[in-house]
């Protein structure tokens, strides 16, 4: 086979394209890229959306039952107002213990402290 051949033939294969069919074959190409990055996009964002919401049921199964109560209890607070839940009763118990307790409450049970209503906290002696 001589080389000469092979390089005419190769040479005849190839076609020029004019400016109109380069930019047309260049704008279909970047279409190609955006259409699969979107597709990603979307294919992400759903993935997305299906494991928030798993654990989204995870935190929330728990703290359903106590969750009711404390937003049917909930005030409605004024712009310039202080939030406040009501009053609390300390029966043989400092602010300290209680503000300790209230902290270890919230935080077994996964429940924002600002969202629990304690009515009263007492001291339990052992007998």
């Amino acid at each position: 086979m001589n080389p000469e051949l092979v390089i005419l033939s190769v040479e005849d294969g190839l076609r020029k394209y004019g400016v109109g069919e380069a930019l047309g074959v260049a704008l279909f190409t970047w279409a190609i890229v955006f259409v699969v990055l979107f597709i990603i996009f979307v294919c992400i964002r759903i993935f997305g959306a299906v494991v928030g919401s798993f654990s989204k049921n995870k935190n929330t199964a728990p703290a359903a039952s106590s969750a009711a109560p404390a937003a049917s209890a909930a005030v409605a607070e004024d712009a310039g107002e202080e939030f406040s839940s009501g009053s609390l009763k300390l029966k043989g118990c400092d602010e300290k213990t209680a503000a300790m307790i209230m902290a270890i409450v919230s935080d077994n049970t996964g429940i924002p402290l600002n969202e629990l209503i304690f009515k009263s906290i007492s001291l339990v002696e052992e007998k």
